[in-house]
């Protein structure tokens, strides 16, 4: 009943690592190995920590309804020095080998871990990384930059020491002062405006070249044609001759001599 008394049963359960601190003897400290699943009596000065090997997702937000009861959200800086902020999305766990090293070099628990370490990880190379960038990029097209170079910086750093980063990822918009989103917002309708009119303009000038196509086309099928009626004409004319008129009119005349008749007249009958 006495050792009873001063003896506790701690559970590491399926998922998780476990690291024993004894706090005072001849072992006293972080202990050398990490505990795997199954239930460890410990002595009245020894405690123990459990960390996640699985992957477990956590989102540092502005919504106190999300994460913890306090505003979580990011606040960095652009090469401007315009303060943007916004909440993001973590995917981790611990390397369940080197559990005892990590909790010798921070000593906190998975929630001071996650809320401070990664935290102030995150903060770090967010205002490093954004303080190269203008505002303009940042909320715009260069923010996955942004998330996937502060996700490479803080996985370097964390992942040797047993905190591994799976995961950083941007929950909503990046949020900036409205006066430079209108701005912002005004530049890009600009832009998308003259796209437009240079859109409109490749499209008249490719339907005007289209009609002076079809126009050359047609003058050249008419000319064509005029051509070959000219040449044929010339080929007609070459081939009439005063015999073949004269015979021609032979061929339709029906014995009738005209009532009146003057030079030239058809038919005429060369008597000799």
């Amino acid at each position: 009943m006495a050792l009873i008394a001063f003896t506790s049963c701690s559970t590491v359960p399926p998922g998780y690592g476990g690291v024993v601190i004894k706090k005072y003897g001849s072992e006293k400290g972080v202990q050398k190995v990490a505990l795997g699943v199954g239930s460890y009596w410990l002595g009245p000065n020894e405690s123990m920590e459990k960390y996640p090997t699985h992957q477990v997702n956590y989102t540092f937000t502005q919504d106190k309804s999300e994460g913890s009861n306090a505003n979580e959200e990011f606040t960095f800086q652009t090469n401007e020095g315009m303060e943007c902020a916004t909440d993001l999305g973590i995917a981790m766990h611990y390397d369940f080998a080197l559990i005892p090293q990590m909790y010798q070099k921070y000593l906190k628990g998975e929630d001071e871990i996650r809320g401070t370490v990664v935290r102030n990880s995150i903060r770090n190379y967010l205002n490093k990384v954004a303080g190269g960038m203008p505002v303009e990029s940042v909320y715009g097209k260069g923010k996955s930059t942004l998330i996937d170079s502060v996700q490479l910086l803080v996985k370097k750093e964390l992942d040797a020491t047993g905190i591994i980063i799976e995961k950083i990822y941007l929950i909503g918009s990046i949020r900036i002062p409205e006066s430079v989103k209108q701005s912002l917002d005004s530049k890009v309708k600009a832009t998308q405006d003259a796209q437009k009119i240079e859109n409109d303009v490749r499209a008249t000038k490719a339907k005007a070249e289209q009609a002076i196509a079809k126009a050359e086309g047609d003058a050249k099928a008419l000319l064509t044609i005029a051509e070959a009626q000219a040449k044929a004409n010339k080929l007609i004319s070459q081939s009439i001759t005063p015999v073949l008129v004269n015979y021609k009119a032979i061929e339709k005349w029906k014995g009738e001599l005209p009532t009146y008749s003057g030079g030239g007249a058809i038919p005429f009958i060369n008597i000799k």
